[in-house]
């Protein structure tokens, strides 16, 4: 799977996606998800890289826990392998609930 591929699946559940953060000016309303490329997770021997793996942080971003929001989500990456967690951002006033993913 690629990040476009990702992005793609991402845009099915109809909240804003973009990649990194949105830039202030273009801030939308929570929720939202941001995804990124956090590490690479490579098979290699030798010195040589025979598989290239990232490992991607896609994080939804909401105001308060909203389990149709969340489950929206998770059908989206219903086909892929993730590890859930959930923490709340007090500065931002808001849930960062993280979805880690190998691409």
């Amino acid at each position: 799977m690629t990040l476009e591929e990702l992005k793609k699946i991402l845009d099915k559940t109809g909240l804003p996606v973009m990649y990194g953060l949105f830039p202030e000016e273009d801030a939308q309303p929570l929720p939202v998800i941001c995804y990124w490329e956090d590490e690479s997770n490579n098979f290699y021997a030798d010195g040589v890289v025979y598989y290239a793996q990232d490992a991607v942080q896609v994080g939804l971003y909401i105001k308060l826990r909203n389990f149709l929001t969340e489950r929206k989500v998770r059908n989206a990456l219903k086909d892929i392998g993730w590890e859930k967690s959930i923490s709340y951002l007090s500065k931002q006033r808001c849930y960062e609930i993280l979805y880690e993913i190998e691409v």
